[in-house]
């Protein structure tokens, strides 16, 4: 999403880290730079002037002058500055004190409302709450339909007494009395919110209709709908890659309908991302959560300020580790742990866990991509085939359970075999046995202290298992002086130093501790008499 305005925000970075100092034409140039990235994003030009105006002020402060490292200075008020248009701080669900929690879904048609209802109620299902869909757009075309297959995709369930459009036509009566119209939305919403209280379901999500633009009926329903069902939530559903509209329509929507939260979809796209950071500026509603994908799960709460870490090239570890600890089974991790400590032999079932982990993480590409300085790899991560772990489970599952935990009994006929049943060559297979033979030396050279080989300056790093290290040259005895009398004088110094006191504890040349025996009791603080006995 951000790819453009990252590559060009890194580039104007590493300029500046080249200068030891900055003086105000340097200050100005990369305010200059920032700006010109920042339209090329399709940030909203109000936005853009009070974002480099707010940079350009504290980058020519004290804060930047008297820093020892300036140009990091500048990167940290661009990183702040990015978090605050950006919304400042992490905005969570508010729920209701009396459940059910009521929750308005606004926009317009096509930014993806109705998936983003089933994906929110997923993430609310697992973090253990009970909600239910309300199928309230009975304008949209099978729209009825398309919450009902997204709900069950998300395991929750959907209350749709109205079948609304269907086909581009309204729906005949049940009685045969003909067609009649789509329903009214405002009644389906109110029912819904009824029925999940009698369900005791602690959270509705009501899906509203869209329009492909914005007009004066749209606003006067989803209005409606608004004061009948008195929402905790209504939240702008906005599609991250319309650009410059997104500014008048999210103002729109703010006010005709008053939304308390904004909903990012589509933030796996290629678009240039200005959506982002203009709509919480414009609106003064924070971004509370995030679309990044296709599939129910792909859904995330929208953190500021890694995503300012994100478009600066920084890394988003946090979320990478929050993702990693969905995916990883504690049990198998502690028992891969036990097997790294006992330095057992980490084998092809260990490595079918482990890749079986790493998928439910998603794809590996935006994995690497939450790495900080991974922008300087892009070209090589978007050329990286995600398609060879496949490949590699396909070779690992043609193998008999005996070859997975033994893979050095693993001859030619039995890697014709494996060959054959995963569609690949022989050497193929060869190379996976290579590979995976050395990182089994490498993790129990971990285990046993070694370090990684060939890593000078950590224990074990010059030499591996098996290898003799550099022994330390033994140091040669000083000679001893051919002149009687220089040599006399030398060893009556070196016996000088054999009856000379050792010295304090801590090295010599320090006064060695008194005898306890010579110490006076009365100098000594009260209570401190009792020690000397010991």
């Amino acid at each position: 999403m951000f790819t453009s305005l990252s590559d060009r925000l890194t580039a104007t970075f590493t300029n500046l880290r080249s200068k030891g100092r900055l003086s105000e034409s340097d200050v100005n140039k990369t305010i200059r730079d920032i700006r010109l990235a920042l339209l090329d994003a399709d940030v909203a030009l109000p936005v853009v002037k009070d974002f480099t105006h707010a940079v350009r002020e504290r980058a020519l402060g004290a804060e930047v002058s008297e820093a020892l490292n300036p140009a990091q200075q500048v990167v940290k008020i661009v990183n702040e500055e990015l978090v605050g248009i950006l919304g400042g701080e992490t905005r969570t669900m508010r729920f209701a004190k009396q459940p059910p929690t009521v929750v308005m879904l606004a926009g317009l048609q096509g930014s993806g409302k109705t998936t983003l209802a089933g994906k929110l109620a997923r993430w609310l299902r697992d973090q253990g709450h009970t909600p239910i869909l309300v199928a309230a757009d009975l304008q949209r075309p099978n729209a009825v339909t398309q919450l009902e297959v997204v709900g069950e995709r998300a395991g929750v369930p959907v209350f749709a007494p109205e079948r609304g459009n269907v086909f581009g036509h309204d729906v005949v009566s049940a009685t045969g009395e003909g067609t009649r119209s789509h329903g009214d939305p405002v009644a389906v919403s109110r029912a819904g919110v009824e029925h999940a209280r009698r369900t005791q379901h602690d959270v509705v999500i009501v899906d509203t209709a869209g329009r492909l633009a914005i007009d004066a009926e749209l606003m006067e329903q989803a209005a409606d709908i608004r004061a009948a069902i008195r929402p905790d939530e209504v939240l702008f559903v906005l599609d991250a890659m319309i650009g410059q509209a997104a500014v008048e329509t999210a103002q729109a929507f703010q006010e005709g309908v008053d939304v308390t939260g904004v909903v990012l979809t589509k933030l796996d796209g290629d678009a240039r991302g200005g959506a982002a950071l203009s709509v919480a500026s414009v609106t003064g509603r924070p971004i509370m959560f995030a679309s990044t994908g296709e599939q129910v799960k792909d859904f995330e709460v929208f953190h500021p300020d890694r995503m300012a870490s994100r478009i600066l090239d920084m890394g988003d570890v946090l979320t990478l580790i929050e993702q990693a600890e969905k995916a990883f089974d504690r049990t198998e991790a502690a028992e891969m742990e036990r097997k790294f400590l006992a330095a057992e032999d980490f084998t092809f079932d260990d490595f079918l866990q482990q890749m079986a982990a790493i998928k439910k993480m998603g794809s590996l590409k935006s994995i690497l991509g939450m790495m900080p300085g991974m922008g300087q790899m892009k070209a090589q991560i978007d050329a990286f085939d995600e398609r060879e772990f496949d490949r590699v489970e396909a070779m690992v599952r043609s193998m008999t359970p005996f070859e997975r935990n033994h893979p050095r009994q693993i001859n030619g006929s039995r890697r014709a075999r494996i060959a054959k049943g995963s569609g690949v060559s022989s050497s193929e297979v060869n190379q996976l046995l290579e590979r995976f033979g050395d990182a089994q030396k490498m993790m129990k050279q971990l285990a046993r202290g070694g370090g990684m080989p060939g890593m000078p300056g950590m224990p074990g790093g010059s030499s591996g298992p098996g290898k003799r290290g550099r022994q330390q040259a033994p140091q040669r005895k000083k000679s001893k002086s051919g002149n009687p009398a220089k040599r006399a004088a030398e060893e009556r110094a070196a016996g000088q130093r054999s009856t000379a006191p050792a010295g304090g504890a801590f090295g010599a040349g320090l006064p060695s501790p008194p005898d306890p025996a010579a110490i006076d009791p009365a100098s000594l603080p009260k209570g401190f008499e009792k020690f000397l006995g010991q």
